[in-house]
């Protein structure tokens, strides 16, 4: 099967899913012959032109109401934010006024957007540019939140969200734009909603979101040199979360990790661990263990960032202590 990077699979989930439907359309800033923040529109415009891949301007919380405007009337936009930061900017339309919708008129009306954010750590990004918030929307009922880590998921999941009724936060981690990966060229889709276990195991479970998946698989491999079988579980959905996957892990292997680059007060972490202290607590040999990035803005200095954003070390770790325990 032919390789491509996670940004190539985005492009081919957007560009086969406007020609599939012409209600679909791109909004965003620079998305047009500039080709995106993170280049994943590049080319598009000359396919589809200007009509469906719309330049907008520096004002997110416009051109974010606009999009849920369309979607009220039929379109299905999809709307790159560039920098999950960004879309801070525009907080009242999305929680409410997108979640809303489908509520308001009792299920008669809905808001098919996606709205794409590049979200985590970025090399020298700083406070501004680095941030992981992919809890706040996973905390409202309404939206849906999605995290893939590989390129086959990113474009199965990326068309799953397009024909989805609901508003859904489409993350994507800086930390594995640039991945390679096998990815079929028919077309295919990975339903909203469901968990995958990357590697199998016995002794030990770590449930890794986004950029941090790559990161668990190397720990992983660090481990099984010290006959430590680690079962690695990818969630991909965290609203709607499968929350029976990940149960079942943890009550075959009796120990649990969660790790994502957001700081661990708060984070999408401890939604986990309520699951499983609620539904598998008594199958649990060690105490459940979180790791995130610590409790400070992300530095702009490299020698500081490294001390804040949690990596294989932290989870080979952590591993190891629960694995003792």
């Amino acid at each position: 099967m032919r390789e491509i990077t996670y940004r190539e699979a985005i492009t081919e989930a957007m560009a086969e899913e406007m020609r599939r439907d012409s209600k679909v359309v791109i909004m965003g800033e620079d998305v047009g012959d500039f080709g995106g923040l993170t280049g994943t529109t590049i080319g598009l415009i000359v396919e589809f032109g200007s009509d469906r891949v719309m330049d907008m301007p520096i004002s997110e919380c416009g051109f974010v109401g606009a999009a849920v405007g369309a979607a009220l009337q039929g379109i299905r936009p999809i709307v790159e934010l560039g920098l999950a930061d960004v879309i801070l900017v525009a907080m009242d339309q999305v929680v409410n006024t997108a979640a809303k919708m489908n509520y308001f008129y009792d299920g008669r009306s809905s808001v098919p957007a996606v709205f794409r954010i590049w979200t985590g750590f970025r090399r020298s990004g700083g406070p501004q540019q680095s941030q992981s918030n992919e809890a706040m929307f996973a905390h409202v009922p309404g939206l849906k939140v999605v995290m893939p880590s590989t390129p086959h998921d990113v474009k199965g999941l990326l068309k799953s969200a397009i024909r989805d009724n609901s508003p859904v936060i489409f993350c994507e981690p800086k930390g594995v734009y640039a991945d390679k990966g096998p990815v079929p060229e028919e077309d295919y889709t990975v339903p909203l909603g469901e968990a995958k276990v990357a590697r199998e195991g016995d002794d030990i479970s770590v449930i890794a979101l986004g950029a941090m998946v790559p990161k668990a698989l190397a720990a992983a491999d660090a481990l099984a040199g010290e006959r430590v079988s680690v079962e690695v579980v990818d969630p991909r959905t965290l609203r709607p979360l499968d929350g029976d996957a990940l149960i079942a892990s943890v009550r075959k292997t009796g120990r649990a990790v969660i790790v994502h680059e957001a700081n661990t007060f708060g984070g999408f972490g401890g939604e986990i661990v309520a699951l499983l202290a609620d539904k598998a607590f008594h199958s649990l040999r060690a105490p459940i263990k979180r790791i995130g990035g610590k409790e400070a803005p992300v530095p702009v200095s490299p020698s500081m960032e490294s001390a804040v954003v949690p990596g294989e070390s932290n989870i080979v770790e952590a591993l190891r202590e629960l694995i003792a325990a």
